[in-house]
């Protein structure tokens, strides 16, 4: 981690939990907002994320949920990333590219070798940090296939050495 991120600590939470109900819904204002024509978001189902084999990570500074994400399975060796949101007075400090880097971890222990993700147009900040953390295009999938916003990335998480 750098400078900017040592204090940052990770904790694996029932996204269905308070503290991870307020980052979610704090996400999906962001979202509406940028997207007024949308009448809900993508999200994840909380009663089966865990269950399925997913995990829910809210980023702490000082102690304070200052960020989240998610990934979830999709098919065997394929997680997707969801959920990713840092509050607006802890962006610039690299915290979304520490959770991205903590999630793809997560998903490497457990033997996942690909991480997918779907992002929209209007969100230049996140289409910059999956780009520069090395996720390539592809074709939408699932239930993203018809949605005229929706940007697919895809990203291969080989074990490191």
């Amino acid at each position: 981690m750098s400078a900017m991120t040592d204090d940052l600590e990770f904790t694996e939470e029932d996204s269905a939990g308070a503290e991870a109900q307020a980052l979610i819904a704090a996400l999906d204002t962001d979202i509406l907002t940028r997207y007024p024509e949308q009448e809900k978001t993508h999200g994840i189902n909380a009663n089966t994320l865990l269950v399925g084999g997913g995990v829910f990570l809210v980023a702490r500074l000082g102690g304070k949920p200052m960020g989240c994400g998610a990934m979830r399975p999709l098919e065997p060796g394929v997680g997707e990333v969801k959920r990713m949101y840092v509050r607006p007075e802890a962006r610039g400090r690299g915290i979304s590219r520490a959770i991205l880097t903590r999630l793809e971890d997560w998903s490497r222990e457990r033997g996942y070798h690909t991480m997918r993700l779907e992002t929209a147009n209007r969100q230049p900040e996140a289409i910059g940090l999956y780009e520069s953390a090395g996720y390539h295009r592809i074709p939408k999938y699932g239930e993203y296939i018809n949605e005229p916003r929706s940007l697919c990335f895809e990203k291969p998480i080989a074990a490191r050495p």
